[in-house]
């Protein structure tokens, strides 16, 4: 079973922009246009951090990885544009 998760990045450098967000379409769902919903396991979500750190630089670009318990991940509250897209039980988004 793969561990939610909800990634969000602030990229300084449009090309480098470009390059996260492919990354992480890879691996889940675009819900805001610098946040995304993955579902991973341990090695998936290296692999999906590695690739990351390879395109970032760190001294101006940042990205946080918020792990979902799985209690956590079973309830959903979401208002307003693209609320529908969720589906009930599966996301929590914060």
């Amino acid at each position: 079973m793969d561990d939610m998760m909800i990634v969000a990045y602030d990229i300084t450098h449009p090309r480098r922009l470009q390059k996260v967000a492919g990354i992480m379409k890879d691996y889940g769902v675009r819900v805001q246009k610098s946040i995304f919903e993955v579902g991973v396991d341990p090695l998936r979500f290296q692999q999906m951090r590695h690739r990351v750190e390879r395109v970032i630089d760190p001294k101006e670009d940042g990205v946080k990885y918020f792990a979902l318990c799985p209690k956590c991940s079973d309830t959903l509250i979401a208002l307003g544009v693209g609320s529908e897209q969720f589906g009930v039980g599966e996301y929590l988004i914060l």
